[in-house]
């Protein structure tokens, strides 16, 4: 009897049968849920609760830019781009959510090191929820996207359906992302500021605010390495111009998406244990 107790003992503490970390991770973010719930809630409501115009900032700030935007690139650059308004919109919703979601990600990190030096929560739990606000927000922007759509006279067809894929696929390449930075920004205290820099940079190589077509054609090929191009462009087609992306954009934008998050959780779990004492 003793002997099964001691068999079964040492079957249950066999470090050698645990999960590959990424599973483990995954695992306990699952088991955590209600935390990771509880800390979306908590940006979303610490955001807004001494704003004035609370949540409608989200849905204000991007009208604005555009606005802007519009009135600089379409008059004094001369774009001939149907309903510029429209185009721009969607690139900045698009933009806003993967710059703010990857920052965050990255920061939540680095701000959370007492927490992680005195209990245990999953150490990924604060990218999925820089992720979680991330869509919350995106989805409010959503509405001042689709009612200006509809003012300048855009027709919503049935192409509309397949957005909520794309915003999926863009969710997860920012969580990979995220994670990556998350790891770099625990040993190299300067990736904040350095990433505002690739930010920037990264946004102008995207063509949020300009049309594919006025990029010389000797220099598209470098704009169609930018996985954003084809994130950006699988939820602005259904939208902009009512149809459904080539096969080709969707499966790149997929490629582009598994990757960055397997890369992304695979980097990230392995330098776990020493989060703690680092941060």
């Amino acid at each position: 009897m003793l002997k099964e107790r001691i068999r079964l003992a040492e079957e249950i503490y066999d470090s050698s049968k645990r999960p590959h970390p990424l599973i483990e991770e995954i695992l306990a973010l699952v088991k955590y849920k209600d935390l990771l719930v509880q800390f979306v809630s908590r940006s979303i409501k610490t955001r807004y609760k001494r704003s004035v115009l609370g949540v409608f900032w989200t849905m204000l700030n991007p009208l604005l830019t555009m606005i802007v935007l519009t009135l600089v690139f379409s008059s004094l650059f001369k774009f001939e781009v149907k309903n510029y308004s429209v185009y721009v919109l969607s690139g900045l919703v698009i933009w806003s959510f993967f710059s703010s979601t990857t920052s965050a990600a990255m920061g939540e990190m680095i701000w959370s090191g007492n927490l992680l030096s005195r209990i245990y929560v999953p150490k990924s739990v604060f990218a999925v929820s820089a992720i979680g606000t991330g869509l919350v927000n995106l989805v409010l922007s959503l509405i001042p996207l689709f009612l200006i759509a509809l003012f300048l006279g855009v027709r919503l067809h049935l192409a509309i359906l397949t957005m909520p894929l794309a915003i999926l696929l863009l969710a997860a390449f920012a969580l990979g992302i995220g994670l990556l930075l998350a790891t770099a920004a625990v040993f190299f205290a300067d990736m904040l500021p350095v990433y505002e820099v690739i930010l920037t940079i990264w946004m102008y190589a995207t063509p949020i605010i300009y049309p594919i077509e006025v990029v010389p054609e000797h220099l598209v090929w470098v704009l169609k390495l930018n996985p954003m191009y084809y994130l950006l462009e699988i939820f602005r087609e259904p939208l902009f111009e009512g149809i459904i992306p080539d096969a080709s954009m969707w499966l790149i934008s997929a490629g582009a998406a598994i990757i960055a998050l397997v890369l992304g959780g695979l980097i990230f779990t392995s330098k776990s244990n020493e989060y703690a004492y680092r941060i």
